[in-house]
């Protein structure tokens, strides 16, 4: 398999588009290539993740704490071998697929890939709508139409530069690591408790509920999509193409997501927390909702701002993994199919086109002349000179 398989870039528009500074210190350029683990980070910390960890908590207390964290250190190796290969082979996985694969082969794959997009998007825009619903007594119907929007979002975040979208998506985790900071001090966890649940049992294997929950909590963490996620956008950073270059480039791949998943680590581990220090501590073995533990989190902690907290992490969560499914899909489509979507949904000559056909009688502003009588404007006429 070599990178001159496949016919298209992936992700062309964003392509080598974010400079690494060639002699700058460790620090610099570990800044520069952070980025694309934090994008892949959403995936793990989406609404779905929200209801297992919610019921996890709530029925069992801190006790599947442990596997929220074997989950996360699966995921991160999982993750480095994604990035290594878009860095070494210069292909995402989708294109890798296509270019190992029959083509039959790689269409089954396609449409099972799709399939479980729309599954997880599902949970994403479904979560965004609840969030809407709680904030704003929006209709679902019309927080899935709003949420719907975002991929407007991120084509229009893609035109100005990747480095915009990425800091989108950053500045959304923060709001959801602001708002379980203060829920972790409102709900007041014993640490103990924590540290003992990092440690696995043999009742989560033994015990048939506790197994079930432990599943979903591990199918809500480890996202497959991200594999063609990650792949993909890490090729975004301009990186030496030789083998020191793509040594170094792994390298600094690695401590991105690895960081990145550390932090989505922190937000799940939070939901379960306070799940356990709110509900099951009070004996509300039986939460399991979203909607259930915001209406209940504000009156059980005796703080008015904790449900609202809740609600506003939830649509950051939403709308962040909204966007990244999307660019996930995006990426499939057209490593398995050999496509390009473009960033601009509507390109500059479609625009004018359609501009002269709605007003026959003008021309474009950028493009028009002075009228009979009106002065030239001095700069182009400046420009004209020269």
């Amino acid at each position: 398999m070599t990178a001159a398989a496949p016919v298209r870039r992936s992700l062309a528009e964003s392509h080598r588009s974010v400079a690494i500074p060639e002699g700058a210190s460790f620090w610099r350029r570990l800044f520069a290539f952070a980025g694309p683990g934090y994008l892949v980070a959403v995936g793990y910390m989406d609404p779905g993740n929200w209801a297992t960890g919610i019921a996890g908590g709530s029925a069992y207390g801190y006790a599947l704490l442990s596997v929220i964290l074997l989950s996360n250190l699966m995921a991160m190796v999982l993750q480095a071998l994604s990035a290594r290969l878009g860095i070494a082979a210069g292909l995402d996985l989708a294109q890798a697929c296509r270019a190992r694969y029959s083509k039959a082969t790689s269409r089954v794959l396609w449409l099972l890939c799709e399939i479980a997009i729309i599954a997880c998007d599902l949970a994403e825009v479904l979560g965004t709508a609840i969030a809407l619903k709680l904030l704003f007594g929006l209709p679902l119907t019309w927080g899935v139409l709003i949420t719907a929007l975002d991929v407007f979002v991120i084509l229009a975040l893609q035109r100005f530069g990747f480095r915009k979208l990425e800091a989108f998506i950053v500045t959304l985790l923060l709001v959801i690591a602001g708002c379980f900071l203060f829920e972790l001090f409102a709900s007041h966890p014993d640490p103990a408790a924590v540290a003992a649940g990092l440690v696995p049992t043999t009742r989560i294997v033994t015990d048939p509920a506790m197994l079930y929950l432990a599943i979903g909590i591990l199918g809500a963490t480890v996202m497959p999509h991200n594999l063609y996620l990650h792949s993909s956008v890490v090729q975004t950073r301009a990186f030496g193409e030789d083998d020191k270059g793509k040594r170094e480039a792994v390298r600094l791949a690695t401590i991105d997501s690895t960081v990145a998943l550390g932090f989505a680590f922190f937000i799940n581990a939070a939901i379960l927390i306070v799940s356990a220090a709110t509900f099951h501590i009070a004996g509300r073995t039986d939460i399991a909702e979203i909607d259930e533990a915001y209406r209940l989190l504000a009156p059980m902690l005796g703080v008015g701002a904790a449900s609202i907290v809740f609600a506003v992490a939830l649509l950051a969560s939403g709308q962040n993994s909204t966007v990244t499914g999307t660019l996930a899909g995006q990426i499939v489509m057209e490593g398995f199919l050999d496509l390009r979507i473009p960033a601009d949904p509507l390109p500059r000559r479609r625009r004018l086109s359609l501009y002269r056909q709605l007003h026959p009688d003008r021309r474009p502003r950028r493009h028009a002349r002075p009228r009979q009588g009106e002065p030239r404007s001095p700069r182009r006429y400046r420009a004209r000179r020269r």
